[in-house]
């Protein structure tokens, strides 16, 4: 009997959530600093854009037009919320997360439900810039 060739292997493709990426960085700050960065208005809006209002089960909308809904908020901890900027035909998931590590700080985006790999690709890169813009946020306080 004739073996199947294995399926090929797409990278970021899950067998569940479609294609997804995640990008963490360790930073010299407490939990609480990090977290309140990111959920101030000027942190909000570097990751999901000016105008969210982020209470958890509510539906938000930025002044750019991305709509979700807040899935959970769980305080110097994670928040996960769906994503769906005006010009695409789908949502998505993206999860921010923090925990201490060794006296620091590691700051993770994950976001999944991404259409194909050019897009894991355009998110990647998206993501990696709202991290560099984090840390000069936090740089700057």
């Amino acid at each position: 009997m004739a073996r199947r060739p294995a399926p090929a292997v797409v990278i970021g493709q899950t067998k569940d959530v479609g294609f997804q990426i995640g990008v963490s960085k360790t930073l010299p700050y407490a939990p609480e600093a990090v977290w309140a960065a990111i959920m101030s208005d000027e942190g909000v809006a570097l990751w999901l854009g000016r105008g969210a209002n982020l209470v958890k089960g509510q539906s938000y909308e930025t002044e750019d037009g991305t709509v979700g809904k807040v899935r959970s908020r769980n305080e110097v901890d994670r928040v996960r919320v769906t994503w769906r900027p005006k010009d695409w035909d789908h949502e998505t998931t993206v999860q921010i997360a923090i925990s201490a590590n060794a006296g620091k700080t590691r700051l993770t985006f994950h976001q999944e439900r991404m259409a194909d790999p050019a897009e894991r690709e355009r998110q990647r890169e998206h993501w990696r810039r709202v991290m560099a813009d984090v840390v000069d946020l936090l740089t700057s306080k």
